[in-house]
């Protein structure tokens, strides 16, 4: 008996993840479909057109509206902001720079600050076992 190596695929919501896509954008044949392992890394390695203008002019899911505003994406609801964004909307916010933009900068950056405390404690930990 011989096993068949299947070909792994995922739905079309997953592939839009990975690729960093809002899903509803994509062209109708991507969201229609499957997509394999094999056609998720061509379309990472060498992106057609429609997946260039997505990442460059959106709209842009949540993770990346997020991530380009410097937020996070519960600090976004907490803003209002819970639908896709374009590129252009992004800049546009960052322009006006609303009180809660700034407010919800300042959360991250202490989330970060904190975050990287603890991974430098537990590194100094970690450091401090293997010489005992």
């Amino acid at each position: 008996m011989t096993s068949h190596k299947s070909t792994q695929t995922m739905k079309p919501a997953t592939a839009a993840k990975k690729l960093g896509v809002y899903l509803e954008a994509t062209p109708a044949e991507f969201r229609e479909g499957t997509v394999s392992r094999s056609e998720l890394n061509a379309l990472q390695a060498d992106p057609p057109e429609w997946l260039k203008e997505l990442r460059l002019n959106g709209p842009h899911p949540r993770p990346v509206v997020a991530s380009k505003l410097k937020v996070s994406i519960a600090g976004l609801a907490r803003g209002g902001v819970t639908e896709p964004l374009t590129t252009d909307q992004i800049e546009a916010l960052k322009q006006e720079d609303p009180e809660w933009l700034r407010r919800e900068r300042a959360t991250q950056a202490e989330v970060r600050k904190e975050t990287a405390r603890l991974r430098e404690r537990a590194h100094d930990r970690a450091a401090d076992s293997d010489g005992a």
